[in-house]
């Protein structure tokens, strides 16, 4: 089990400038239906679309509440919505306001920085004193650029060392997971921390052997994999849970039950101590290079004499673009931490940073309907409106250039197939948790104009109920979802058909609101002019 991958399988198995504006445009409400109003000489077919409260039905999302707002790209003025200004999580759709957040704070060429120092000289070979690697919060290191890290030490000459081998991953604040409602196993909901490896994953693999299993737990790279000890798996006689997790001795203790695993397999799971693991496989690497290291230690803030060398990441446009696109949680959770840092001077928990992601939102952009929780939508406790999301969106395209940041979506018929030399080109960025589907992003007409939407479809006391430990895949939660996507698909086709140039109705003011309580349905109701 000592495979190399292609790069390619390796970073997709790792994922899962505009307009200036003065003032952000001004969000109108618009009526329920739009009835466009129809002339002798207009398009007959406008008079059988269906009404939005038709596909919404067809969409039989039983308890599930939609919310929805499309903006003209050039005026800013809300052609249709319904519940826009209603609560509802946002899920990875939420990562769109993260790049946004990213790049007014950081700017589009920022990279991110992973460094080795040490504290003492360097005489005949050996270092007299520390080597110390330092984290800068990069999302994207894996184990080929902390191999390139570890050439480094030949090049300037370290054979052996007097000192310790520390770990700094301390610039950004430490969490064992991004959201407490997650299945204890599952990849996506891994440690943060200011130093990550791998987005903080680790392969683990099984290959029946007799009565047993052989078990490795690795970090892989194009070249092979690094055996890990921080993480370790035993493989149990029971009947469930499938995976339990312990925190022993300041290691990542797994079992796995005997009857899941079949005769092989692998999959990823999350890394609870990212600085350890770190830690463990620099020492590997630069073992395979003759040198020697002692135990990582874990030490925040130490004085550093001398600049041994840096690996960076891709600048944060693209960083970004791949976040958008593989939906990777733990970018998501560093770029808004490091954003946060940027603009108060100072690293906040992800709550405490998601908050002045909240605040930044209202005073950049005129969001009033904004309350996540984190970065990545992770979360289910976060809540935002589709009018706000859809603003925001708006403005990171004139400000900050996002929409080519964005996945282009391929437009489906009725039926679930792609359309065929569609007019319609969408790039948006899509949300999925469980009983929670989004979408929020640009649809070029044919004409040239422009829209911009934001869709949320959720049934979040149905969501709420699933007990934590079934939250992988429970059942009717594909089936729930895929409707609630056809549903996006529906209304994006009737937008294209009933505003070709992207004109409506003339908006009118919507008036400031702002966010009050949780209601029985689980949405976050509005004061103000909000809907019911």
């Amino acid at each position: 089990m000592n495979r190399g991958l292609s790069r390619r399988h390796f970073l997709l198995s790792l994922a899962a400038s505009g307009l200036a504006s003065a003032a952000a445009p001004t969000l109108a409400e618009a009526p329920e239906r739009s009835l466009r109003p129809l002339g002798r000489g207009d398009n007959v077919a406008l008079r059988t679309l269906d009404t939005p409260e038709e596909l919404i039905a067809k969409a039989r999302l039983g308890d599930g509440i939609v919310g929805y707002a499309v903006l003209s790209a050039a005026t800013g003025k809300l052609l249709e919505s319904h519940r826009g200004t209603l609560g509802l999580p946002p899920a990875s759709v939420a990562k769109s306001l993260t790049a946004a957040y990213g790049l007014d704070l950081l700017g589009p060429d920022y990279r991110f920085s992973t460094e080795l120092w040490t504290t003492g000289a360097i005489v005949g070979g050996e270092l007299k004193g520390d080597l110390v690697l330092v984290g800068g919060g990069d999302p994207t290191l894996d184990t080929d650029g902390l191999a390139k890290l570890a050439r480094s030490l030949e090049e300037v000459g370290i054979k052996s060392i007097t000192g310790r081998f520390i770990v700094d991953g301390g610039v950004l604040p430490y969490s064992p997971v991004i959201d407490t409602e997650q299945p204890v196993h599952v990849a996506y909901n891994p440690a943060v921390a200011g130093i990550n490896l791998n987005y903080n994953r680790v392969s683990f693999e099984w290959e029946k052997a007799g009565d047993g299993y052989e078990v490795s737990m690795d970090a892989p790279s194009m070249a092979g994999r690094q055996a890990v000890r921080m993480a370790h798996m035993a493989v149990a006689d029971r009947n469930g849970p499938i995976y339990t997790y312990d925190d022993l001795n300041g290691r990542d203790a797994w079992s796995v039950a005997k009857h899941a695993l079949g005769k092989g397999g692998s999959r990823w799971l999350p890394v609870r101590k990212p600085e350890l693991y770190v830690g463990e496989v620099f020492q590997a690497l630069a073992g395979s290079k003759g040198l020697q290291l002692p135990e990582p230690v874990i030490e925040h803030g130490v004085e550093r004499v001398d600049f041994i060398g840096r690996v960076e990441s891709e600048p944060l446009h693209v960083v970004l673009k791949d976040m958008l696109k593989y939906s990777t949680n733990l970018t998501a959770e560093l770029v808004g931490l490091t954003a946060t840092r940027k603009r108060l001077g100072h690293a906040l928990s992800i709550k405490q940073s998601a908050e002045e992601m909240n605040t930044w939102a209202r005073e950049s952009m005129g969001l009033t309907h904004v309350a996540m929780v984190d970065h990545s939508g992770l979360g289910g406790d976060s809540r935002v409106a589709a009018a706000d999301v859809a603003l925001a969106v708006l403005q990171a395209e004139r400000r900050l250039n996002l929409k080519p940041l964005m996945k282009p979506i391929t437009v489906l018929d009725k039926r679930g197939r792609p359309v065929k030399d569609t007019s319609l080109k969408v790039h948006a960025k899509t949300g999925t948790l469980n009983f929670v589907s989004g979408l929020a992003g640009y649809v070029d007409l044919p004409s040239g104009e422009e829209l911009v939407f934001a869709i949320f479809c959720g049934d979040v006391p149905r969501r709420d109920a699933i007990p934590i430990e079934a939250r992988e895949r429970p059942p009717g939660m594909m089936e729930w979802n895929t409707r609630a996507k056809m549903l996006q698909q529906d209304l994006i086709r009737r937008w294209g058909d009933l505003f070709p140039e992207g004109k409506g109705l003339e908006a009118v003011g919507l008036p400031g609101v702002t966010p009050t309580t949780q209601t029985s349905s689980g949405a976050m109701a509005f004061t103000g002019t909000a809907e019911p």
